[in-house]
């Protein structure tokens, strides 16, 4: 049996066309390797700061030597002056001398004998207070302590120097006062410590303000208010004589 017309190249392998492969691609370009990554430097060593020097210590100032114990003044003629004993006629006289009314009233030292003995040993074994007897013309006319300032109750009331000396003089026979003696014995004393100590400058008083012929004598002297200071026996006048202006408190 004839089979039927078709399509004459239905059965011819010949005839169907090659497929068409797509064109080969070219090869995936592979993105180049990233380079290897730059490593930072190694930081530098550190740079150690210099070793600084041991710091150097200011040398330890040393506390200024201590002042000596009060001078003994040379005073000019018609006075001198000499060291008070704790005995004998020395005692005698301090002791008749501190109970006369017009001493005994601003000194408030009116004391037995035995006390005085004690007193005046007492200055002349330490460094803070000299105890004198002092002459005029020879003759016995008053007694009077130097004294540092520094080693004294009076240091906690002024800005005292280290060097500074104090007065204290009781004049013994009240018809002795008032004659311009006393003024005339207070410059001298003043001067003559000043003299006797070339690191002093400057001598201090304090009389009571209510003794009037002793501030005037102080003042007549070369001694200058320089206030006032309560102490516990009474309130007294500050006086200095200063070795310059410049020295003044």
């Amino acid at each position: 049996m004839t089979p039927p017309p078709g399509n004459p190249d239905a059965d011819d392998p010949a005839a169907t066309p090659d497929p068409v492969s797509a064109p080969d691609l070219p090869d995936p370009v592979s993105a180049p390797d990233p380079p290897d990554p730059v490593s930072a430097p190694d930081p530098p060593d550190p740079v150690s700061a210099p070793d600084l020097p041991d710091p150097v210590s200011a040398p330890a100032t040393p506390d200024p030597a201590p002042a000596p114990a009060p001078p003994l003044p040379r005073l000019p003629a018609p006075w001198s002056a000499r060291v008070a004993r704790p005995d004998g006629a020395d005692l005698d006289l301090v002791h008749r001398w501190m109970a006369a009314p017009h001493v005994a009233a601003f000194w408030h030292q009116a004391w037995p004998r035995p006390r005085w003995h004690e007193e005046i040993a007492g200055h002349l074994a330490g460094d803070a207070v000299l105890p004198l007897l002092v002459a005029l013309d020879g003759r016995p006319f008053a007694y009077a302590e130097v004294y540092r300032v520094a080693r004294d109750r009076l240091a906690g009331h002024y800005p005292h120097l280290p060097h500074d000396l104090g007065v204290h003089l009781a004049i013994g026979d009240p018809d002795r006062t008032g004659r311009g003696r006393g003024r005339a014995l207070l410059r001298a004393l003043a001067e003559a410590l000043l003299a006797a100590d070339p690191a002093c400058t400057r001598v201090v008083a304090e009389p009571d303000v209510t003794n009037a012929p002793s501030l005037r004598a102080f003042e007549a002297a070369g001694f200058r208010p320089a206030g006032k200071v309560v102490l516990p026996d009474k309130t007294a006048a500050l006086l200095v004589h200063p070795r310059t202006d410049g020295d003044l408190p």
